[in-house]
């Protein structure tokens, strides 16, 4: 069992701390626990990973809903920018280790500060979800 706390914590989103993983992608999207905040998704999971980060995010924007890979890598880059910004609102909850992919689901595309909202929303939302599910196994 892990259980680290980061007070002091540096505003990065580092290469140990995105998840690459195929196989873990893949339990993830078997599993399919979920929470929202649209046009965010997250998808999480309680797994050991190789990192000593009590998260490994990973971000993804649908083909379908934005034909231009410009406009997919710009979204991309605001949900990433906003979880970097606001991953302690994880960090300091969390006791086990998590996998999530946060996925835009809007058809729209949205400002910095609309997904900065949701992502805050998003990320309450996992945290109390995560205290639910532990306080009813108890």
């Amino acid at each position: 069992m892990i259980s680290i706390k980061f007070v002091c914590m540096k505003h990065t989103l580092g290469k140990e701390e995105r998840l690459k993983s195929k196989k873990l992608i893949e339990k993830l999207y078997e599993e399919r626990n979920s929470v929202k905040a649209y046009p965010l998704r997250m998808i999480f999971l309680q797994t050991d990973h190789t990192s000593e980060f009590p998260a490994q995010v990973g971000v993804s924007v649908p083909k379908r809903n934005f034909k231009l890979a410009v406009d997919r890598n710009r979204i991309k880059r605001l949900m990433r920018e906003s979880y970097r910004l606001q991953k302690e609102i994880v960090y300091n909850n969390l006791e086990e280790p998590y996998v999530f992919m946060i996925s835009y689901i809007g058809k729209d595309k949205c400002t910095y500060d609309e997904i900065f909202l949701k992502m805050e929303k998003l990320l309450t939302r996992f945290v109390s979800e995560v205290k639910n599910k532990k306080n009813e196994e108890v």
